[in-house]
């Protein structure tokens, strides 16, 4: 019989694949004898037997009663008894956190007859009232999908015919009352009755949670995050304890560090007399830990101290929930907590010099995504600002856009291209597509641990949360500002400042962030330009991992670079060479002429004179990029679109000659042109007449390159410079093909060699980018001194692809539909293009064993693609210049993840 079920004292935090993160961790705090309420986890097994079968296994439910049993002997309580019942939460519980996208149910076992027997034996009967009146608000909502607006209008209607503005102001006759009118919603909504049974409702609530795995919110999550949708939920049921019992109790959220910052201190939000979804829905603004010292010393000094334990434990950021009843302390959840960008290296370095862990263990704390958080614009200091209030910074950054009051709102607009700041009284798990599309998030009520800057920090939006002078009003669009005289509707422009707080009226100037003054300019400028000893400290962080980095990583990091500009961005990131120089690009504007002289050119002598105006600004060019990257390898892709794209337009060519022939104004050059355009025009130009097909049925191309750059190398040479140019062959599917083009080259190479009187032996190789190349790697290393996969024409000719014509035609419903998890051409596929790599890795050095090889598509800056580069052991990687350090840093993290290549 396969084990379903694990009682907290028989797993620990090794476990998340099978008991989720939540339930790992709840285990390994007993283990280490924390004080955690008793309680079981249901395995994911069971979550993916059900949504596979689409029913409970029958073993569950054996399973299920035997644990139950035991908790109930442990503590002398049964579920749901009429004198002294035994309550419990049934709670999601994934392998990687999902903070709000799956579902959540308190005080199970409460009934028309144990609400009156927990009123008596905890001498409180509102607080036995308010709970039962919470678990049929949150059982209705989430097992039984009544909309949850019923409940909360019903609520707001009592509390305002009892003239109060808090929940916990109802007395005990409002509440009872309220629980009737709840009840009433149930049936009404529902279609039957409150299930009145201890164990339906635990049974129900358990399939409840299962069932949230595939909910619409989960899904986007889960694509978001990269987390795969097969790996199902566990459910944790947990013995409750209350935070609603009055003065004395409480429930709150905290973090061994600030999460926003990475500020070493005490950190968290706490809600007297509340129950923990309270604080992470935003719906009340909460109190601080320092006011929980106030109130309870005693407590907070014993949670001072299990902090401490965690994170010495975890040798990490712990975010842990916690509950106070009557005076006692209890731990609910521990995990190690998401954090802003910032703070990822700020308590990444923290750690290291408190010697809880070691640089290589501080690699594996941040990312590359995370660096380029860092590296987005911030706003400018002074200038003129129309503050219009300021609340608590959740999530840090710069945001600027329109101000979007729903999901709807927020997508529509964001795919219209308008950037939109979600503006909620408070967010939940339905609002998660809104959040996603938006540049940013703002809202009226919460705190720092509230379900907006909880999701918001992992996914590194910009955040201002509790602006409590803000009255936002959904349903009619507009949000009132207290003090002021203005309403913000949907065509208003509004700033956020997730750093301090703030939230201004219309747009406001942006700067570099400190991070990319330091990338830029070094690390003495960086801290020169600091504004306080936070920002100092975050500098210094990333310097320290850059260079941490640096010295661990095996693959080279080079640029995609057409211009000295670019190369001059690249080298200022720390870029090791050119890995890609597109001189097609240095045929375009005014020289686009010089080109299609070369396509019209009836004669060898017409041919010769093209190519001879060509000559000196191509090795005008190469000479400039030579020269900035002095020393430096710089690999020269020679011409590879198709002719045609130097030509006019056809359709518009076609046009202008019908009506200048029908006005008898017809220009015959124009009608010469046009003959050629229809002579060169393709149906697929991707896999056409380009790349080395074009160079060797064009007389005199590609020696007219190969000498630009041999005359440009020689006169550099000249100037004492060290040039290493690498020529590279576009587009081959044949050793034949490469030989050709290598006999050409080394032909102009040798006579320049001999005229000038320097060695001109530069490196001759190939880029792979159609499958064939890859299979055929063997033989194509003959003749190649080098290999540089071309991942985006790869992507596409694996595929099958035209990505042109595919990425707005129908990328989003494969997305949708599970058929890419992201697109291929953003992450490398590694089942399909990756194995392809991988032939042409093994095959390629099967010839000659040190073959240099590297890639230089979009993914060669892609941190998930990276890591692949390096397991397989390409030599380097080049990217765009602004991703340079992205591509160092996740480099410096292949290795340590992946130390035997």
């Amino acid at each position: 019989m396969p084990k379903y079920v694990y009682r907290f004292s028989e797993g620990d935090k090794d476990q998340k694949d099978l008991l989720g993160g939540k339930g790992a961790n709840l285990a390994e705090m007993t283990r280490l004898g924390l004080p955690v309420p008793p309680g079981f986890t249901i395995t994911t097994d069971a979550c993916r037997a059900y949504l596979a079968d689409g029913a409970v296994p029958e073993e569950l439910s054996v399973q299920v009663t035997t644990a139950l049993r035991e908790v109930e002997s442990e503590l002398g309580r049964e579920l749901g008894a009429a004198d002294d019942p035994l309550l419990v939460s049934v709670r999601s519980g994934a392998k990687f956190s999902m903070p709000g996208m799956m579902e959540t149910v308190l005080n199970i076992g409460l009934n028309d007859a144990s609400v009156v027997g927990l009123g008596k034996v905890s001498g409180n009967e509102r607080f036995a009232w308010d709970s039962y009146r919470r678990l049929i608000q949150m059982f209705g909502k989430t097992v039984l999908d009544v909309d949850g607006e019923h409940f909360s209008a019903a609520l707001e209607a009592k509390k305002a015919d009892r003239a109060v503005t808090l929940d916990y102001e109802l007395d005990v006759e409002a509440l009872s009352e309220l629980v009737e009118e709840f009840k009433a919603i149930v049936r009404e909504h529902a279609g039957i009755e409150f299930p009145q049974d201890p164990r339906d409702q635990l049974d129900m609530a358990t399939e409840a949670v299962f069932r949230s795995w595939n909910t619409e919110r989960a899904h986007i999550y889960r694509r978001r995050e990269k987390i795969p949708h097969d790996l199902g939920t566990a459910v944790n049921v947990c013995t409750m304890v209350f935070g609603n019992m009055g003065e004395t109790s409480g429930t709150g959220v905290c973090f061994t560090r600030d999460p926003s910052t990475g500020r070493s201190g005490v950190y968290g939000d706490y809600l007297v007399n509340a129950q923990g979804e309270d604080v992470v829905a935003g719906i009340r603004n909460t109190l601080s830990l320092a006011d929980l010292e106030k109130l309870d010393p005693t407590s907070y000094e014993e949670l001072r101290g299990l902090m401490r334990r965690l994170e010495t434990h975890y040798h990490d950021l712990c975010d842990i929930e916690f509950t106070i009843e009557r005076g006692k302390l209890w731990l609910l959840q521990t995990r190690v907590g998401k954090r802003t960008a910032a703070a990822a290296f700020r308590v990444a370095m923290q750690l290291v010099d408190e010697k809880l862990i070691t640089m290589d263990e501080a690699l594996t704390r941040v990312t590359g995504e995370q660096l380029n958080q860092l590296m987005f614009p911030q706003f400018t200091e002074g200038g003129e600002r129309d503050l219009l209030t300021r609340a608590l910074p959740a999530s840090p950054g710069a945001a600027v856009g329109y101000v979007a009051f729903d999901n709807a709102e927020a997508v529509s607009r964001t795919e219209a291209g308008e950037p939109v700041i979600l503006v909620r009284r408070e967010t939940n798990p339905d609002d998660l597509p809104g959040m996603v599309a938006a540049v940013g998030v703002l809202t009226a009520r919460g705190g720092k641990t509230s379900h907006a800057a909880v999701v918001a920090r992992g996914m590194g939006k910009t955040c201002v949360c509790g602006a409590e002078a803000l009255e936002v009003d959904a349903v009619a669009k507009t949000v009132r500002v207290a003090g002021r005289d203005i309403v913000l509707t949907s065509e208003t422009m509004i700033a956020i400042d997730g750093q301090s707080g703030e939230v201004f009226l219309g747009e406001v100037p942006v700067a570099d962030s400190p991070v990319t003054t330091y990338l830029r300019q070094g690390l003495d400028e960086a801290l020169k330009q600091a504004a306080d000893e936070d920002t100092r400290e975050l500098v210094t962080s990333v310097d320290r991992l850059m260079r941490h980095a640096d010295g661990v990583r095996r693959l080279l990091v080079r640029a995609n670079a057409d211009t000295p500009e670019d190369a001059l961005h690249a080298l200022h990131r720390g870029a090791q060479g050119v890995g890609l120089c597109r001189t097609e690009h240095m045929f375009l504007g005014e020289r686009k002429q010089f080109v299609q002289n070369l396509i019209l050119a009836q004669s060898e002598a017409e041919r010769e004179a093209a190519l001879s105006a060509l000559l000196p600004l191509q090795k005008g060019d190469f000479v400039q990029m030579l020269e900035t990257m002095d020393a430096k390898p710089m690999t020269i892709r020679l011409i590879d679109p198709p002719l045609h794209e130097f030509l006019p337009d056809l359709t518009e060519l076609s046009v202008k000659v019908a009506i200048d022939r029908e006005r008898g104004t017809l220009d015959p050059a124009d009608e010469a042109l046009l003959a050629v355009v229809r002579r060169q025009h393709e149906a697929n130009p991707m896999l056409g007449l380009r790349g080395a097909r074009l160079l060797l049925t064009q007389p005199g191309l590609i020696e007219l390159q190969v000498r630009a750059i041999a005359e440009a190398a020689v006169e550099r040479l000249k100037a004492g410079g060290s040039p290493q140019p690498e020529i590279m062959i576009p587009l081959i599917g044949s050793v034949r093909e490469l030989q050709i083009a290598r006999e050409r080259a080394e032909a102009v190479l040798a006579e320049v060699a001999a005229a000038s009187g320097f060695a001109l032996d530069f490196p001759i190789g190939c880029m792979i980018e159609l499958p064939r190349a890859a299979v055929s790697a063997d033989t194509i290393a003959e003749e190649a001194d080098f290999f540089s996969f071309g991942t985006n024409d790869l992507t596409q000719t694996t595929w099958g692809f035209s990505r042109d014509d595919v990425e707005g035609a129908f990328f989003k419903e494969y997305i949708d539909e599970g058929v890419f998890g992201v697109s291929p051409f953003e992450t490398l596929d590694e089942r399909g293009v990756g194995r392809v790599i991988e032939l042409g890795v093994e095959r390629g050095r099967q010839t000659k064993p040190g073959l240099k090889m590297g890639v230089c598509g979009e993914h060669g800056g892609d941190p998930e693609s990276i890591e692949f580069f390096h397991r397989v052991g390409l030599n380097y990687v080049s990217c765009s210049p602004f991703r340079v350090p992205v591509a160092r840093l996740e480099a410096g993290r292949a290795a340590v993840f992946f130390p035997q290549n």
